[in-house]
């Protein structure tokens, strides 16, 4: 029953919703009713609700626009990657250039940068200077693409394009690995460029000294040494002990952190020989001594530390001797005719020698070139005491002693222009034969 009063209604509301005439129903043509169930209490007029037109045509358009909007995004974001992992790509290959750069750089036989390598980052060059501004640049340049992207990303932010997270990620890792290691290889050439200009500075002042040494022996040959045969073949004779004879190096030592000492003497003195060999400088005049005197050794003083040496020369005949040292620890050696008769440490250890005094032979000095000890006097013959600002080794040590070789010492060399002779009864005379100055001669 209820069915049957819900139907009528429904029939009722279709009845009155019917045009009055043709104008009206062609009003109408685009409209559409609903019926709905109505309770018996209900109102019975039919109420009518209307649905909203339908658009095809634009709806279709609208999600054609969208489906445009994000196919052009996509497109967009594409782009943007590919360009990425081009740079990242490009990055890479220059951090590889610049470590190959770094790599195959060499030297040519004068020490200089190799120029026959090709370079491998463009237009690097081969000198250290260079090189870091060069790398330099190229930071700068790295630095500046990062802005570039920065700011493509900016765009992008604007137009609606997100920018790939894990690729910005991975670019500022690369970027941040690569300026480490730019930076790492701008040190490492600092440090070669430091040590090269060391290394430089140390080989001049070396060439200069040899060069030095060789202008004066050739000056010395071109004088023709005076009565000997050459400029070092010639001795000094102290033949009393006084205080007024002695000779004197008319040069003086540089600062030394190592030195050795070599001469060939012959003395018979007794008691002791006296010091054939003494160093002064303002302040001390006992820098370096060698000295016997009385009964006892022969002694080093350096920085007046005393250290006692094996060495035995009161025989009237020839003796090459040779004593070393070096501030590192105060180690000192000790030679006599070749052979190494002693050692020691702890004397005067890490004290450098000081420049700038004066050299005598023959005499002890108590104020700087003077105030001799009569006492203390050597009595004898001296030649060919030379100094090198360094530990001679062993070998070149027997080479001198037996001989086979003269070695001029690169600070002080034996020479007659070198030696000045005071005192009536000290002479400079020819030297022996080197042969003839042998223990078994």
């Amino acid at each position: 029953m209820f069915s049957l009063l819900c139907g009528f209604l429904c029939l009722c509301a279709l009845g009155s919703g019917q045009p009055g005439s043709g104008q009206q129903g062609s009003a109408d043509d685009g409209k559409r009713y609903i019926c709905r169930a109505i309770p018996l209490s209900g109102d019975a007029s039919c109420p009518v609700t209307l649905l909203p037109e339908l658009n095809t045509g634009r709806q279709e358009e609208e999600l054609r626009n969208t489906v445009m909007q994000l196919r052009e995004t996509i497109l967009q974001q594409k782009e943007t990657i590919s360009k990425q992992l081009g740079t990242i790509n490009e990055l890479t290959t220059k951090l590889s250039l610049c470590a190959s750069a770094t790599d195959d750089r060499k030297y040519d036989n004068g020490g200089s940068w190799g120029k026959e390598k090709q370079n491998t980052m463009g237009d690097v060059p081969r000198d250290p200077n260079d090189t870091i501004d060069s790398l330099g640049k190229t930071m700068q340049g790295l630095k500046d693409r990062l802005e570039t992207l920065e700011q493509q990303q900016m765009r992008a932010n604007i137009s609606g394009t997100s920018f790939p997270s894990e690729l910005r990620d991975l670019l500022q890792r690369r970027l941040g690995e690569l300026e480490k290691q730019l930076l790492k290889k701008v040190s490492n050439l600092e440090e070669e460029k430091s040590m090269l200009s060391n290394a430089t500075a140390a080989y001049r002042l070396k060439t200069e000294s040899t060069l030095n040494a060789l202008v004066e022996r050739i000056s010395e040959l071109e004088k023709g040494g005076g009565d000997f045969k050459s400029p070092e073949q010639f001795k000094l004779s102290l033949p009393q002990r006084t205080n007024y004879l002695y000779g004197r190096i008319t040069k003086s030592l540089p600062e030394m952190y190592a030195f050795t000492l070599c001469m060939w003497i012959k003395s018979s003195a007794s008691p002791g020989i006296g010091t054939p060999f003494s160093y002064g400088v303002p302040g001390q005049a006992n820098e370096i001594v060698l000295i016997e005197w009385g009964n006892n050794p022969i002694e080093l003083l350096i920085n007046d530390k005393v250290a006692q040496l094996p060495l035995e020369v009161r025989d009237g005949r020839w003796n090459h001797i040779c004593i070393s040292w070096t501030t590192r620890d105060g180690q000192w050696e000790a030679y006599q005719n070749g052979q190494k008769l002693g050692s020691g440490d702890n004397l005067a250890a890490w004290h450098p020698i000081k420049p700038g005094g004066v050299i005598i032979l023959g005499q002890e000095q108590d104020v700087v070139g003077g105030r001799f000890d009569a006492g203390q006097a050597f009595v004898g013959e001296l030649s060919q005491v030379n100094i090198w600002d360094r530990v001679l080794k062993p070998v070149e040590i027997q080479s001198m002693a037996n001989c086979s070789s003269y070695i001029a010492g690169n600070i002080i060399s034996w020479l007659a222009s070198n030696v000045e002779v005071f005192g009536r009864g000290a002479f400079k005379r020819p030297l022996e034969m080197c042969q003839e100055r042998l223990p078994n001669a």
